[in-house]
Order: C-alpha cells, then sequence, then structure tokens
C-alpha cells in the first residue's frame, strides 16, 4: 500500500456558535473514533491531518488541498454539513469516506454523497478502504465490520490529537475516555441497545489515567461509554489501583440502577464530579432506574429519593428524560416530570423529544410500518430541533403546548433558584445557571412557541408536520442555510431530503446496490 495523505474532520456542530457554553464545552464533545482513526492510520505510515469544527470557528477550517482521502465523522444532525464538506474534498480531487452514527442509522441516504459509507468500523476496514481508495459515484460503497472493534488506542496513543483538541477548550479541557462499547439494556429507542455488551482493556485504561496524571495537575476526564460502570467493581478497581483517590476529576453516564448508595460513596471517593444517567420515562424503563414494576407517582417518589442521595455526594446530576413516547398520553408524564423537578430541585434536566433515527434501532421499522414518520431535515434531528415520529396520543399543537408548559417550569426563576440552592459547588451552579439561559432552557421555550405559532398560522406548515407533504417549509430551510453559512453553497443538490421510509423500503433485500458487508 503507498502512503497516503489523509484528512479527518471531526464535525462537532451543525453551525457556527458563539456563546459563552458553546465556546467553553463544544470542543469538549469531540469524539474518540476520529481520533482512533487518526492513530491507526499513522501506524501505518500515512501523513495524517485532523481538523475539528467545534462551532466557534470558521466550519470550512484548513486542512491541506492535495489530501488523497478525507474521512469525515458525524452526528446525523451535522450530515448536512458533512455532505457539503464532501462535496467540497471531493472538488478538490480527494476521496471521501463517512462514519459515526449517521454512516449507520442512515446508509442509503449518505451512500449519494460519499465514495465508502462505514458501519462499525475496524483497522481491517479502514484497511481495506485504503487498498481499494477508489472515487466511487454515483453511489459509494458501503463497508462494515461484523461487530465493534475489540480494541481501541488509548489516551497516550491518541495524544498528539486530544492535544491539538484541547487548544479549542479555553477554559474547560475533558479528557475523553472510553471502557466500554455497547449497552447491556434494550431501550427500544436507542442505538446502543442493539449493540453488544463489551468492556476494553483495562490495562490500556489504567495506563492511560497514569499518562494524565503526568499531563496535568489534575485532569478531567469524561467517559463515553454508554453507561459506565457495568462492571462496576472491575471498573473503580482499576481506577483505584491506578492513580490516588481523588485525584482525577471524573465525568460519566450511567445508570440508576448501578447508583446505590454504597457504588455512590465509592464514586465520590475516586473523584466522581458529575454523573447523568438515564431516567427516561416514569412508564418504561424500569430496569435502568431499578424501579421495576413502579410506575407513575410511585416511580416519580423513589426516583427523587435516589436522586437527592446522590447529591449528598456529587456536586452535578444530570437527568435525562425522553418525551413522546408512545406509553406517554396525557398531562400526567409532563405533570409527573414537574412534580420531580420540585421533589428533586438539584437536577438540571435534559429532555430530549422521541426521534428514530433511521437503521439506529429496530423499533424505527415499526414507527415506518405505521406510517408516522416525518421527513425533517437531518440538520433538525438533535433531540430538539424536531421530533420526526407523529406523537400516538398527541396532536402537534397540544404536544407542543405541553413542551412550552414542561420547560417554562423547569426553567423558571424560582426552579432555576431552587436548582442553584440544592447545587453545592460554585462551578456546577455557574454551569447549570448559563445552560438554564441558554438554547437548552430559555432558547428553546421561544424556539418552541414559534414552531407552535406556526402550526395554527401556517398551513403548509402544519401539513408538513402531519406528514401531507414533504415539501420542507422555508422556516427550517432559512435555518439551515443560516447555520451552514459558507458550506450551503457547498450543499450538494437533493442533500437537503431525505427517504424517512428508506429503512423498511429496504427490508427483506438481500443485496443493495453499492452495499458490500466485510467481516
Amino acid at each position: 500500500m503507498r502512503k497516503f495523505r489523509i484528512g479527518i474532520i471531526d464535525v462537532l456542530s451543525r453551525s457556527p456558535v458563539n456563546t459563552i457554553y458553546a465556546r467553553a464545552m463544544r470542543a469538549n464533545l469531540a469524539a474518540i473514533m476520529p481520533q482512533v482513526l487518526a492513530a491507526w492510520c499513522e501506524e501505518e505510515g500515512h501523513d495524517v491531518f485532523i481538523a475539528y469544527h467545534s462551532g466557534p470557528q470558521n466550519m470550512v477550517e484548513d486542512l491541506p488541498d492535495d489530501l488523497d482521502v478525507v474521512f469525515i465523522g458525524a452526528f446525523t444532525t451535522a450530515a448536512q454539513a458533512a455532505y457539503a464538506l464532501s462535496a467540497m474534498y471531493r472538488s478538490k480531487g480527494a476521496v471521501t469516506v463517512l462514519g459515526g452514527p449517521h454512516a449507520r442509522s442512515y446508509p442509503e441516504d449518505s451512500l449519494k454523497y460519499f465514495d465508502y459509507v462505514l458501519g462499525f468500523t475496524d483497522k481491517a476496514v479502514v484497511r481495506d478502504v485504503l487498498q481499494d481508495l477508489e472515487q466511487h459515484r454515483p453511489m459509494g460503497v458501503y463497508l462494515s465490520a461484523d461487530q465493534q472493534p475489540a480494541e481501541l488506542p488509548g489516551v497516550r496513543a491518541r495524544w498528539t490529537y486530544i492535544e491539538r483538541l484541547l487548544q479549542e477548550a479555553p477554559w474547560i479541557k475533558i479528557v475523553a475516555m472510553i471502557g466500554s462499547l455497547g449497552c447491556p439494556y434494550t431501550c427500544s429507542f436507542c442505538v446502543d441497545s442493539i449493540v453488544p455488551y463489551q468492556p476494553l482493556d483495562f490495562e490500556v485504561m489504567k495506563d492511560d489515567l497514569r499518562f494524565l496524571l503526568k499531563k496535568f495537575k489534575r485532569p478531567i476526564v469524561g467517559w463515553h461509554d454508554p453507561n459506565f460502570g457495568v462492571r462496576f467493581n472491575d471498573y473503580l478497581d482499576a481506577i483505584e489501583e491506578a492513580v490516588p483517590p481523588g485525584s482525577i476529576d471524573f465525568i460519566a453516564e450511567s445508570t440508576l440502577s448501578l447508583l446505590k448508595e454504597d457504588n455512590v460513596k465509592r464514586l465520590k471517593k475516586n473523584g466522581f464530579k458529575a454523573i447523568l444517567p438515564g431516567i427516561e420515562s416514569w412508564y418504561d424503563m424500569g430496569n435502568k432506574s431499578k424501579t421495576g414494576k413502579r410506575r407513575g407517582l410511585e416511580k416519580v417518589e423513589k426516583v427523587a429519593d435516589q436522586v437527592n442521595m446522590i447529591l449528598d455526594y456529587m456536586p452535578y446530576f444530570q437527568g435525562n428524560f425522553v418525551v413522546g413516547l408512545d406509553c406517554d398520553e396525557g398531562s400526567e408524564p409532563f405533570d409527573l416530570t414537574k412534580l420531580y423537578l420540585d421533589l428533586a430541585p438539584g437536577t438540571f434536566p435534559a429532555f430530549s423529544m422521541l426521534t428514530a433515527f433511521g437503521r439506529s434501532a429496530p423499533l424505527n421499522l415499526e414507527y415506518q410500518r405505521q406510517d408516522r414518520m416525518v421527513a425533517f431535515p437531518f440538520h433538525f434531528l438533535n433531540n430538539n430541533g424536531a421530533m420526526n415520529v407523529k406523537p400516538k396520543h398527541y396532536e402537534w399543537p397540544d404536544f407542543y403546548d405541553r413542551m412550552i408548559d414542561l420547560h417554562e417550569h423547569a426553567f423558571s426563576k424560582r426552579t432555576m433558584y431552587n436548582r442553584m440552592k440544592a447545587t453545592r459547588a460554585m462551578i456546577p451552579r455557574l454551569m447549570n445557571i448559563i445552560r438554564g439561559i441558554s438554547f437548552e432552557g430559555w432558547g428553546k421555550i421561544k424556539y418552541f412557541r414559534e414552531i407552535r405559532r406556526r402550526l395554527d398560522e401556517d398551513i403548509p406548515f402544519r401539513k408538513f408536520f402531519e406528514g401531507e407533504t414533504t415539501e420542507v417549509p422555508p422556516f427550517f430551510l432559512d435555518t439551515m442555510k443560516q447555520d451552514l453559512g459558507e458550506l450551503w453553497d457547498w450543499l450538494p443538490e437533493g442533500a437537503i431530503y431525505h427517504d424517512a421510509y428508506a429503512y423498511l423500503k429496504s427490508e427483506g433485500v438481500v443485496e443493495q446496490p453499492g452495499i458490500i458487508e466485510t467481516a
């Protein structure tokens, strides 16, 4: 294999954003796989250049013009930005490759705009791309391993690229680590529910923690595990063996089922400062919250008691909710969430609207069979900008009325004041305030009010929501154009639209044109 000049772009944002929160945190949300890919390509002897599009800077950050291949990693909400970047680098003669969540969720659409689209990606898949490395147009080639890789380069191996990224994080610098892939839970809406759980090498993890103590006086590590600590004692034993207790500050997503008091005490001892579990629903997912068959008010009270216990030991708690699930009906789900926030005021609530990301979960097929999909442009599929599944038990105006009411309660001055009082540490207090007055709180209320107004006053707008037309309303097109900036001019023809039923249409097809499965 000859030596290639390889560009790697991690698209962290769909638009340039210059808010205080974005400047402080966006670069800390970088994915691990682009860095892994860079390390693998460097091991093979190639010249590697990496760029992070984190929002505050120009979306078209410079890479060399004479690249042989450009790998782009993107979530679905950044798909249109990724498509535009692909077109731009194709015009310069480069072969383009898409990886990441969007590639796994929407391969049929992505193949129109990339020479290669990658599902599960290991070193063998990357080697296959580089050995072939041809332009595949008008339809690209899909490659996927049978499963997630068994091992990944750790922080030490990725340090060159991590250090480059941290330059764009001006105040808070968080190093991404991962100790496991997949998930043992079976939440029907979740992309990780169909990926078998597997821990990664604990020796690599311990070496990385020791390495970080040589680079920072007090490192901050953000665990990217879908659910940190599934093998709780093994994880904490490894951390305690590697570094002195409390020498590193940790942030992790986990599940309430793992956060019993003895475990929370041990987390505190070892420097865990923020925990972000999924509460999800008051009627479902009892296995994740360890609430068993408890539902409704009984579950609210049990979870609130547990969260208040956690906040006795840990300064920051984010509770993740999914709104609009099929088990929700009437005002009760929203009223129970408001009650929960009153009972556990230290919670920062993260509300996600039910979103079906293409092939990401088997449940999405059922939504398509029920003809409930709305063809929102990918740009708005970030769990907040749009809900692309018509609610089972709500009309759209009613749903948005309840969303506005919920957010007005969650981010009222009274609730935010109570949240501040229930949060002991100063930095978590400031983070809660900044998040509350930004798009996550007040900004989202303003946005939802505008959607609600247009549902009443704009007939084509309402017809789009009802699935009576696929013509994207000007409101969304104008927003996308403004967000993409100069990348808008590079957006390929047809890339605004996608077939929301592509997964269903391909079901049962043994061989799809342009798609190759590889071990």
